[in-house]
């Protein structure tokens, strides 16, 4: 499928957004963010948070829960390494400029693999979901929290007008339900365990998959 998203447009758009990110969205995504992180520490062991942006998730993982972050835009990045040095985070491995897509990890290299609102913003959605199954361990669960577009009314209406403009902040808002469920069949080897819909008004969703094995 051909992407919509210009990689040099996301990568301005954050680095636009990293001096006021944690103030605008910090609170908005808050309820999602937490989810997945309650999800990952109950798995435990070592966690990918792709998109770690500021960092503003690190210091809610457990503290057993060893981390490893990485993000496409280096502005965001070094607010992270920051708060990981001021909070003294000792379970943060490493962060890294990395693109989604193309992760420099082994394969099976992680128990479970965290992208908070990510999904809508990568120009390649199955390529990114693909290369996310690759670096789990068999039995590691694949951990999403992101929005899904209104499958009908004014809300898909209002999702499809406001899209290119989005695309230019660095994210698709009408991204469908019906992707996710291609994709997985097409993929195989993963089972979809959860879906739960997160405030605001159940516009996100929190989203699990097990690769089997």
């Amino acid at each position: 499928m051909a992407s919509d998203i210009d990689v040099a447009a996301v990568t301005r758009a954050y680095a636009r957004w990293a001096p006021v990110y944690d103030l605008v969205f910090g609170a908005v995504f808050d309820s999602g963010r937490r989810a997945s992180i309650a999800a990952a520490d109950r798995i435990g062991g070592r966690a990918l948070d792709v998109g770690v942006g500021t960092g503003l998730s690190l210091s809610a993982y457990a503290p057993t829960t060893r981390l490893v972050g990485v993000d496409l835009s280096e502005p965001m990045l070094r607010k992270a390494q920051e708060r990981v040095r001021v909070l003294k985070l000792d379970n943060v491995e490493t962060l890294a400029v990395m693109d989604a897509k193309i992760l420099a990890f082994p394969e099976g290299a992680f128990d479970a693999v965290v992208a908070q609102y990510v999904i809508t913003a990568v120009p390649e959605p199955e390529a990114t979901l693909d290369e996310f199954i690759r670096v789990l361990k068999p039995g590691g669960e694949l951990i999403l929290v992101n929005h899904i577009g209104a499958e009908s009314g004014p809300r898909r209406w209002f999702e499809l007008a406001f899209a290119p403009v989005a695309r230019r902040l660095g994210w698709r808002p009408e991204f469908p339900w019906a992707r996710l469920v291609e994709w997985a069949n097409r993929h195989g080897g993963v089972s979809l365990i959860e879906r739960r819909p997160m405030p605001p008004l159940g516009h996100f969703s929190l989203i699990r998959y097990r690769k089997d094995g």
